[in-house]
């Protein structure tokens, strides 16, 4: 199951493709007894997929057969020992995709000659990815850090490794030196080198990186790399050879901290815009600025769903089922917003107060 939003995977899922492209959307569950039924309810709704491809005129019967073949291949890769909160399954002739993502979707089937990826943006958003480099003179990890884990990468040559080289005895009584790996050429060699993998890993999926490591590795890397002296160094030794549960209690008070001053400065600047007059709340207010782009900043509690049903005119509050009911506008917002180049963040429910939800500073 895929689980990383490029940018280069975002534009191929968006090319538009032969009709029928089919998008599957089921909430999912990670813990007992919510998951019990996760199985069931995906077999359901593949089988509502092939119902509308079936009653679909404009859907030929070798398209038919061909997207529901991808379908079936599809569900057999559904690993839901391992749900998150939602489950999308892209389906068209010739290609199936299943993605597991840490945010709720709403149920849904959709046939168009474009994949749905709304709800892939706004979970890859709110997931808030990040990198972890953890650096020793022997070995070089790479960790992919989302909201609440971190699991090992092994992609491009990563992890890297080594021999450890012994010291020249001579050398040091000569000129005085101590011990230390990392004033070796060889060891500045290989963080050389993992910097420069690491700038290839940077330009295919941009995220924040950290780097950990002991001090003198850290001093190391900033003295001859680019991309990793410019990262945030957290000074923890051992994670280079660690398990992913150490890798995540380490990064773990980093993360809450800049967490916190995250949240503080989008009140702030909310509270600033209220001034300006440039402050905007409400989904009906903010699905019009939205789609003008006058959205700089938008801030969303982090489990703000609503239901709206859309007049011509206005978004209306509606309820589940409602005919034309829209149950993921709080996502096509955040992507829209998104689009537009405007920053979207997401802070702890309750945050925003009196916004219900979700708010947002306006351009103009």
């Amino acid at each position: 199951m895929e689980h990383d939003l490029s940018p280069a995977t975002l534009a191929e899922l968006r090319r538009p493709r032969p009709y029928p492209a089919v998008s599957v959307l089921t909430p999912t569950h990670r813990r007992d007894p919510l998951n019990t039924q996760d199985a069931v309810r995906l077999r359901n709704v593949v089988a509502e997929a092939k119902r509308q491809l079936e009653a679909d005129p404009a859907v030929t019967r070798d398209r038919r057969t061909e997207v529901a073949r991808q379908l079936d291949r599809a569900l057999s890769e559904v690993d839901l020992t391992h749900s998150e909160d939602g489950l999308v399954i892209f389906a068209a002739p010739g290609e199936h995709q299943v993605w597991s993502l840490a945010r709720s979707v709403p149920e849904r089937v959709v046939l168009s000659d474009t994949f749905l990826t709304r709800n892939l943006v706004s979970a890859h958003t709110a997931e808030r990815p990040f990198w972890v480099l953890s650096v020793s003179a022997d070995r070089i990890t790479l960790w992919s850090g989302g909201v609440d884990r971190v699991v090992e990468e092994r992609d491009g040559g990563f992890p890297m490794t080594r021999r450890a080289e012994n010291f020249d005895p001579e050398r040091l009584e000569r000129i005085g030196d101590q011990p230390s790996a990392f004033r070796d050429e060889g060891t500045r060699h290989f963080l050389r080198d993992a910097d420069a993998a690491m700038d290839a890993v940077l330009r295919r999926h941009p995220r924040p990186l950290y780097v950990t490591g002991e001090p003198a590795a850290l001093s190391a890397l900033s003295e001859v790399g680019s991309v990793t002296k410019d990262a945030v160094h957290v000074q923890h030794g051992g994670l280079a050879h660690g398990t992913h549960e150490a890798v995540w209690q380490a990064m773990r008070p980093v993360l809450e901290e800049e967490a916190r001053q995250s949240t503080a400065q989008v009140l702030k600047e909310l509270e600033a815009a209220r001034g300006r007059k440039e402050f905007a709340a409400g989904v009906d207010e903010l699905w019009q600025s939205a789609r003008d782009g006058r959205v700089r900043l938008l801030a969303v509690e982090e489990n703000y769903r609503v239901t709206v049903r859309d007049t011509g005119e206005h978004l209306v509050i509606a309820a589940n089922g409602d005919l034309d009911a829209r149950d993921d506008i709080v996502d096509e917002i955040v992507e829209q917003c998104l689009e537009t180049g405007a920053e979207v963040r997401f802070v702890p429910d309750g945050t925003l107060g009196d916004a219900d939800g979700m708010a947002a500073v306006l351009r103009y």
